[in-house]
């Protein structure tokens, strides 16, 4: 059996692979370091099978969850960090990191403009509910944009405010259409804040970002980084769950949010998914490669269609996120189905833009996936809205990725 593709599109992907081949080198020797690094973190810890066991009801003494707290402080170059399968993504991770770092009468400031939109209701700067920062008597700024880029100046001024307590970095571009920052852009935009407010404690949404390079925003100084074990860092194994690395005070912080003042890390049971924890974690270097392959290859593929991506094919990655603009919501619709038709699981289904919970417009999105929203895996989505851009992202092997983006071609053509 073979995949339904035509010459025409087989054709394209071969023209588009002949030049990648200095782009794939790159991203291979920022994958192989990246392992080193995580392998010695391994043997440093001298993680065992017994690691693997994992535990029920409470939780407690839970040794491979404890290990697996101090690998992920080690890799991420931190003093503490807390991995749990109790974060059930990526927002609930931020949102307990926010809670345990800011108090009534303190500022939270987004250096990058508006985060993402689930993040929105978490401050309350859209109404999604009870129990929101601003509910809590904390108030929100934003820095906006300058050029579709970070205002150094206009950060300046906002920190400047002695209630200002805590500074969100958004390192991904979320929905909108900026380009995704490097670690050496937050590590500029995190000197900014500690010139004019040594005390504002700085957290990075490091979603989608972990091991696309060979340092992580801890590295460069944020106090915190955080992110959902259902992409990167899981290597498409870990089955739920986040991280928080950084500051011990402030893991301990969001600790007792994630749970309650009193029991804090100390709760948790891991169940039967230690093992998924780890091996993706060993992995997650070498797939997180993958999907960044991915990426490049079907911005090249579209590229050579006609099509505006970014970032454009030949250019150094930030995070495993690639944005392409079609414009109107009919070839963009056709994309997003060929993506799902590429994917192992689901593969028949084809998606509809729904009302999704914590967005303020129809979303469309493919994710035939083994583990249920996982990003790492191949995905597409897209706000129904102008300028009808996709976002795709994933890949947990190259070679599918690229079976992938050649069906959604494929769809793409059919008019």
């Amino acid at each position: 059996m073979v995949l339904q593709i035509s010459d025409e599109v087989r054709t394209l992907a071969k023209q588009a692979q002949e030049t990648l081949h200095t782009q794939f080198a790159r991203i291979d020797a920022i994958a192989e370091e990246n392992t080193q690094k995580v392998l010695a973190a391994f043997q440093k810890h001298r993680v065992a099978e017994s690691y693997f066991a994992g535990t029920t009801g409470y939780g407690y003494d839970d040794l491979g969850r404890d290990k697996l707290d101090s690998i992920y402080a080690d890799i991420f170059g931190t003093e503490d960090a807390l991995v749990r399968l109790q974060f059930v993504n990526g927002t609930h991770a931020i949102a307990c990191a926010l809670f345990g770092a800011l108090k009534p009468g303190d500022v939270l400031v987004s250096a990058v403009g508006a985060p993402y939109d689930t993040l929105l209701g978490v401050i309350g700067a859209a109404d999604k509910g009870p129990g929101s920062l601003m509910d809590y008597g904390i108030a929100y700024r934003q820095v906006e944009l300058v050029n579709d880029g970070p205002d150094p100046d206009g950060l300046a001024r906002a920190v400047s405010d002695p209630n200002v307590r805590a500074v969100l970095i958004q390192r991904s571009k979320g929905y909108s259409t900026r380009a995704s920052l490097s670690v050496e852009e937050i590590g500029a935009l995190c000197r900014v804040v500690r010139a004019h407010n040594p005390h504002a404690v700085i957290l990075v949404d490091n979603c989608y970002g972990e091991f696309v390079e060979t340092r992580e925003p801890t590295q460069a100084g944020s106090d915190l980084v955080v992110g959902s074990l259902i992409k990167n860092p899981g290597g498409g194994l870990a089955p739920a769950g986040g991280y928080i690395a950084g500051r011990h005070d402030l893991v301990e912080g969001a600790a007792m949010r994630l749970t309650t003042p009193g029991i804090g890390r100390e709760c948790g049971a891991t169940l039967s998914s230690s093992r998924s924890l780890y091996q993706g974690l060993f992995l997650a270097p070498h797939t997180t490669a993958q999907a960044v392959k991915t990426a490049v290859f079907a911005a090249k593929m579209l590229e050579l269609l006609g099509y505006k991506t970014e970032p454009a094919s030949d250019a150094v990655r930030h995070d495993i996120i690639q944005m392409i603009h079609f414009g109107a919501p009919e070839p963009l619709k056709r994309f997003v189905c060929g993506i799902q038709r590429g994917a192992p699981v689901d593969s028949y289904v084809t998606p509809e833009p729904w009302d999704m919970p914590g967005y303020d417009c129809p979303v469309i999105m493919a994710a035939g996936a083994f583990i249920q929203g996982a990003s790492i895996e191949l995905s597409c989505d897209a706000p129904m809205r102008e300028p009808y851009t996709a976002y795709l992202q994933g890949g947990l092997t190259y070679e599918s990725g690229k079976a992938g983006i050649m069906l959604a071609v494929e769809a793409l053509l059919q008019v």
